[in-house]
């Protein structure tokens, strides 16, 4: 790589060497080094203005050297396009292309080629944060033999030492960093995680972290390998080395390129071998940026000037700034930086007042002072407090077995570091019973005395249009005052009405700072004001590294049943119910093989009514409920009885949310005295053992049962029809199927067509029917063995609503929406009476569950027999219904409301009624039968009686044949 400056700004120090990588940026063709960060290569290029801001388009460049930049946010365009990337955390890789944003990307406009994916990992002390602190605590525990995970964002471990010239053991403290994490790698217990970023930390140390796996490898990543994988990690100990965020200060023109944190300068020289400029001016409020300074001179950078705050700064920093010739300024603030569209100088001047001098230079570094990461710890639930001598929050207590250590937790010094990370590793091991292994801290060079920091956050000034305290959202400390100015005195309200804080990159560097703003505007301490809200993610992720591999076909699986191979080979066409593909009916299997859906399921439903026929269930939910407490259980979940169930036996029953309303519907079939097989809606079944499982674990802890989805073990077979007792004999002739053998809603085990199965003598159809219950593996066989015992015809799903609905059986998410009770169903048998309890039963005890106005499931037979209702229509009575268009009804004054009395929720043409027949909830409907209500579809006005929910044998004398 060329020494060769660009433009006079930039260049690579000399010496720095590596395989030269070429990249564009903006159209423009560059070259960096293999180790560099698209940032580094970017400064080495002398690119300045890398982004503008969101809202003023103002240019703006590097301001960071990691994830907390907010300035350099860009685009990836290859090999693939990602948005809202920091310049800082891009490594670079050969043949990279990106853009600079204003604030803003844009999605890729075509599929995302790489693979995403998840692992679960358990360890005994998880370190987040692999700086000398992270190093030190990991080094303790796993060398005990504990199980170790040491996971950070940076591809190379080290933390601040590699942007710092500091040694340990009397060498490079990047050496020693590597060569102790390469040792523990090598562990058998220990696991590292590189380029691994700790994004949430919750309950019980449940943490999640994501790894970048090839994302710095561009177009050579390998195609098998996941590009991003998310870390699900449940540690017993956590230690949080997380280290610190230097802040900013607020003076005019503090966002223009040029401008940068005196520690991310400091890093673009020592670990990238980047020189940011040419000439500097420093502006510090601590110790910290005078280390800055002098390595950026031993490395050739022209120091202007260092302003510092202070009256007095660290004697020996100054000294060392005096032998090199470096003019320090106390008791001076930079009130502005100057230059149009980069930096081209800074006006300091004494911070009481005085004569402002001009000082060329093209880099103003700022150190207003550090701020230790305490995201992960806050999220954990840990309190906070105020150090007054760093000026910012640090950890307090937790509930969590976890704590903070090194910067995080306040330390300050490398040697203190280098300690306490030690004995938080130790605490770990002693908190799970190890031995702690007696290891030795590292030595390090004694550090200067460090002379108390002044905390400053912002310069003051007649005008604070340009004084920036978040960069990424443009605001301003003007924008601040105005908020104090109406009155918000909290830095959550005032984070909402400015926005600072809510960008890409959530306040790392602005949050505190905003804080000491409102607290100037106030007069009040910063402590007394406290911080805004902590929340996950830590840093952005992307969509796909959350989806994982549940994109595409694997975002929604397809769920198919044993037999359904057999339905696509006779052109069965498919209802999508859940995740299940369901049968919807079998145009072409009767005389006329181009019939249409009304005539093929007319077909299907005359089948039924006088013959036999039978449809796949296998999709209904299934739950196993085990266990000596089952009966009390389902008593308590279901509105009726079914501990009095007698093994054999089964009974429908109805299942209500604590508010009274429906909730989902089935059969408990008792198959011991501790045993109930439960049965659900096909798109309920998740949810209702979801809901069981929350009922055990949250509210009834103490009962003693198990439930278990079993709904892919079973494959079943409804078999229904006048003739279905016949065919049911022939293929199990070791069965009793006799009315008085075999009553409704029992069940009996028997060999049915060679297969062990159980047979539920259960009808959702109103017509004799059985459910043959066989293990999946044999389902194909048994519907092949139905298919083949004569004349039996096979049905889908729409049939299946037709003949439920003649017979008024409600679909639970069709018939109901929420707001409906079993009484509105017509179902108040179903509510027992003699249970003291059960989930909604209070309910019922409200004045608004028997209002007399309530919706009820009615039957609706439209006037003219071949008018089909569509499903939603709305239902509006004579009164009101010239409002919509009757010229034979007189009419409704202009602007009257017309109030819907109810709206259709099933319809459907029947062969058995010879016309259309609709089910509705209306408003009092069981008080309207005989009524005529109307249906407004489009323009016209249709008519329709409303009759019982059941038009079907309502005497229900088919059922049993």
């Amino acid at each position: 790589m060329s020494t060769q400056p660009y433009r006079g700004y930039s260049y690579r120090r000399e010496g720095v060497t590596g395989r030269a990588l070429r990249f564009r940026f903006d159209g423009r063709d560059l070259e960096g080094l293999a180790g560099d960060t698209l940032a580094s290569a970017l400064l080495a290029n002398g690119v300045r203005a890398v982004a503008s801001s969101v809202r003023l388009g103002r240019p703006r460049g590097v301001y960071a050297a990691g994830c907390e930049e907010p300035n350099a946010v860009v685009q990836i365009e290859e090999p693939f396009p990602e948005p809202m990337l920091t310049a800082t955390t891009v490594e670079l890789y050969d043949g990279l292309v990106a853009t600079g944003l204003q604030g803003r990307g844009r999605l890729a406009d075509r599929p995302d080629p790489a693979r995403y994916d998840a692992v679960h990992a358990h360890c005994d002390v998880l370190v987040v944060g692999a700086g000398p602190a992270g190093i030190a605590a990991a080094r303790v525990a796993a060398r005990a033999g504990a199980r170790v995970i040491l996971a950070d964002e940076r591809p190379e471990p080290g933390g601040s030492l590699l942007g710092t010239t500091e040694t340990v053991d009397g060498g490079p403290g990047r050496a020693w960093a590597a060569a102790e994490v390469d040792a523990l790698a090598a562990l058998p217990e220990t696991r590292v995680l590189r380029r691994t970023t700790v994004i949430g930390h919750y309950d019980d140390n449940y943490v999640v972290a994501v790894e970048r796996r090839t994302n710095h490898l561009g177009a050579a990543a390998p195609p098998g390998v996941a590009r991003e994988r998310v870390w699900r990690i449940r540690a017993k100990r956590v230690v949080l080395a997380t280290g610190g965020h230097e802040r900013f200060v607020a003076f005019a023109g503090n966002d223009l390129p040029g401008v940068m944190l005196a520690g991310a300068a400091r890093t673009y020289v020592n670990q990238y071998g980047v020189l940011p400029g040419r000439r500097a001016v420093v502006f510090t409020t601590n110790d910290t940026a005078y280390a800055a300074a002098l390595d950026l001179a031993d490395a050739g950078i022209e120091i202007a000037a260092v302003a510092d705050v202070r009256r007095e700064p660290g004697r020996v920093w100054a000294d060392r700034c005096a032998e090199r010739g470096i003019e320090v300024l106390t008791g001076h603030v930079v009130t502005a930086a100057q230059g149009e569209g980069e930096v081209t100088g800074a006006e300091i001047a004494p911070r009481t007042g005085g004569r402002a001098r001009e000082v060329a230079a093209d880099l103003l570094l700022v150190s207003g002072g550090w701020t230790p990461v305490v995201h992960l710890f806050s999220q954990a639930g840990g309190t906070l407090r105020y150090d007054e001598g760093l000026g910012a929050f640090t950890p307090g207590e937790t509930r969590q077995a976890a704590e903070a250590a090194g910067f995080a937790a306040g330390v300050t010094t490398l040697r203190d570091c280098l300690a306490d990370g030690a004995e938080a590793g130790r605490r770990a091991l002693a908190a799970l019973g190890f031995g702690a292994p007696g290891v030795t801290v590292p030595v390090v060079e004694e550090e200067p005395a460090a002379a108390p920091a002044e905390h400053l956050w912002l310069v003051e000034s007649g005008d604070y249009g340009t004084h920036f305290v978040d960069l990424q959202r443009d605001v301003t400390v003007a924008e601040v005052l105005r908020a104090t100015g109406a009155g918000l005195t909290s830095v959550e309200h005032v984070k909402r009405y400015t926005t600072a804080g809510t960008a890409h990159d959530q306040g790392k560097t602005s949050g505190l700072l905003t804080g000491g703003v409102v607290a100037h505007a106030l007069g009040v301490d910063v402590a007394a004001l406290g911080t805004t809200t902590f929340r996950a993610p830590y840093t952005p992720v992307s969509f796909a590294a959350l989806a994982g591999r549940d994109r595409g076909p694997l975002h929604d699986p397809v769920r198919t049943t044993p037999m359904h191979e057999w339905h696509v080979a006779r052109g069965a066409l498919f209802e999508n119910v859940g995740q299940w593909k369901r049968p919807w009916y079998y145009p072409g299997l009767g005389e006329d093989p181009g019939e249409d859906m009304e005539d093929a399921v007319l077909r299907e439903c005359a089948a039924v009514r006088e013959g036999a026929g039978a449809m796949d269930a296998s999709t209904l939910g299934k739950i196993d409920v085990v266990g000596p407490d089952a009966g009390v259980f389902l008593d308590r979940l279901y509105t009726n009885m079914m501990s009095t169930l007698k093994v054999g036996s089964i009974r429908y029953g109805v299942m209500c949310r604590p508010d009274g309303m429906v909730f989902d519907d089935g059969t408990a079939i008792r198959l011991a005295d501790d045993h109930y097989l439960v049965t659900t809606t096909t798109g309920n079944a998740a949810a209702v053992l979801d809901w069981m499982e929350e009922w055990l674990q949250t509210e009834w802890p103490d009962l003693r049962v198990r439930c278990t989805s079993v709904t892919e073990q079973w494959a079943t077979v409804a078999l229904a029809g006048p003739r279905s007792r016949e065919v049911l004999a022939a293929l199990a002739p070791g069965l009793a199927v006799g009315k008085d053998d075999f009553p409704f809603m029992t069940w009996r085990d028997a060999e049915v067509a060679g297969i062990d199965a159980r047979v539920c003598r259960i009808s959702f159809s109103g017509e004799l029917a059985y459910e043959i219950n066989v293990s999946s593996w044999h389902g194909l066989a048994l519907w092949e063995a139905v298919m083949a015992s004569g004349e039996v015809t096979p049905y889908g799903t729409e049939t299946m609503h037709v003949l439920r609905a003649e017979k008024g059986y409600p679909i639970v998410g069709q018939d109901t929406d929420g707001t409906v009770t079993p009484q509105d169903l017509g179902m108040e048998w179903i509510v027992s009476k003699k249970k003291a309890d059960f989930v909604g039963r209070r309910s019922y005890a409200r004045a608004d569950t028997s209002r007399p106005d309530r919706r009820h499931l009615v039957g609706l037979l439209p006037e003219d027999p071949g008018v089909l209702l569509p499903e939603g229509a709305h239902l509006v009575s004579v009164s009101v219904a010239s409002s919509v268009a009757s010229p034979a009804l007189p009419a409704v004054p202009p602007g009257q409301p017309v109030p819907a009395l109810g709206f259709v929720t099933s319809s459907y043409r029947s062969a058995a009624l010879g016309r259309t027949f609709a089910l509705a909830l209306v408003s009092g409907g069981r008080e309207r039968v005989g009524e005529r209500l109307y249906a407004p579809i489009g323009d016209e006005l249709v008519p329709v009686t409303v009759t019982s929910h059941v038009l079907y044998d309502p005497e229900g004398a088919r059922r049993d044949g």
